[in-house]
């Protein structure tokens, strides 16, 4: 029978936690979870070969080890970087690390539209979350941002190379679920961009994970595309029998309708692990096909953190307070009382939102072709 290895004493800001050798400091980290977590927005643990790419969860190690007690004279990346016994490391207690953080954000909306009101990924994006906690409120990038054309891969996924950071998370997804490698990430610098490639490897039936993994809008669901805010979706937990997945997902619905399939995801945003042990990848049939609550078995509400704006309004357990509205109108429902498209001209002119039964849809937004030529004209 094999010995079984000593656990190594790790201090990360003044919070010590045993771990096993070869444990990365992100990692170690993540055991003790809170704001002593590096943000990571390159780095995937079902993903081999993720990480070093973004630099965002630079740490600084003041206390190599036991044995050689001396600092590193440079922030290293925690996601790369093992643990030492007696290693003591310092992420939110160190004023280097908060400033490289700030800088490498800046560096990553040099070329980032800022474009949160009309992107899909808005109020679950990485980035959002990145800047909010570390960007400023100006920039100093005077010069033209860099800008790609929009490629249409496949009729499900939209790449927007604008909004890309390149963090290889879809060139590994795509490479490791897939049979052959036909993309990657082309030119260099200020050029670098997802090759156009990625098309090819389209045909494979779990390349709808890209747009899990993507930390930020590069890779969008066509499906879902405008159709409606993730803080106006209610997230529910549902599973179905699949010959190709574990068939475990996370249902995005508004009233009784599907707006969108994803796969479940953890604490840190990665792809959860399945009932069955493995990652728990999801073919595109039950991402894209799939859109019908009678498709699914609901198992109820999804769990959100509640600081996440998709928590609003969704906390499990919440009672609320009795509408007494109908009882005063005589049992008559409320309607709206002002003609929306008079003043907007938003919906169509023959539709009355206040007849529809349940939430307006996006189709029921649609602009009629002849309203549209008269307000461009």
């Amino acid at each position: 029978m094999a010995e079984e290895q000593p656990l190594l004493k790790v201090t990360i800001d003044n919070i010590t936690v045993e771990v096993p050798a070869g444990t990365t400091i992100l990692n170690a980290a993540r055991q003790i979870g809170g704001d002593v977590v590096p943000p990571a927005m390159c780095y995937y643990s079902k993903l081999q070969n993720s990480g070093g790419k973004c630099r965002t969860c630079l740490v600084e190690v003041s206390k190599g080890s036991e044995k050689d007690p001396r600092p590193m004279p440079k922030l290293v990346a925690s996601c790369r970087t093992t643990v030492m016994d007696g290693m003591e490391v310092k992420n939110i207690t160190s004023q280097r690390v908060i400033d490289a953080r700030n800088g490498v954000v800046e560096m990553l909306l040099i070329n980032h539209p800022l474009d949160c009101p009309i992107c899909d990924q808005a109020g679950e994006c990485d980035l959002q979350d990145l800047s909010f906690n570390h960007g400023k409120d100006g920039s100093r990038f005077d010069f033209e941002k860099r800008v790609f054309d929009k490629h249409t891969l496949g009729p499900h996924i939209q790449l927007h190379m604008t909004r890309c950071i390149l963090c290889y998370r879809c060139v590994f997804t795509a490479d490791q679920l897939t049979n052959k490698r036909e993309h990657g990430v082309l030119d260099r610098g200020d050029h670098a961009q997802i090759a156009t490639y990625i098309e090819k490897s389209l045909d494979n039936d779990f390349i709808g994970n890209v747009i899990d993994v993507c930390p930020v809008g590069a890779l969008t669901d066509r499906t879902f595309r405008f159709k409606n805010r993730v803080w106006f979706t209610k997230p529910v937990d549902a599973h179905r029998n699949c010959s190709k997945c574990c068939g475990e997902v996370r249902l995005w619905m508004r009233g009784d309708e599907v707006f969108r399939v994803t796969a479940r995801k953890d604490q840190w945003g990665e792809i959860a692990t399945a009932s069955d042990g493995k990652t728990g990848w999801i073919c595109d049939e039950c991402r894209f096909e799939k859109k019908k609550t009678s498709d699914w078995v609901i198992e109820g509400p999804t769990k959100v953190n509640r600081q996440s704006v998709i928590a609003q309004n969704k906390y499990v357990g919440l009672v609320k307070p009795p509408e007494f509205l109908q009882e005063v109108m005589d049992g008559t429902k409320p309607r709206y009382m002002l003609d929306i498209h008079s003043v907007s001209g938003v919906n169509e002119p023959e539709i009355r939102l206040d007849l529809i039964d349940g939430p307006a849809h996006s189709e029921d937004f649609k602009i009629a072709d002849e309203k549209r030529k008269e307000l461009e004209q």
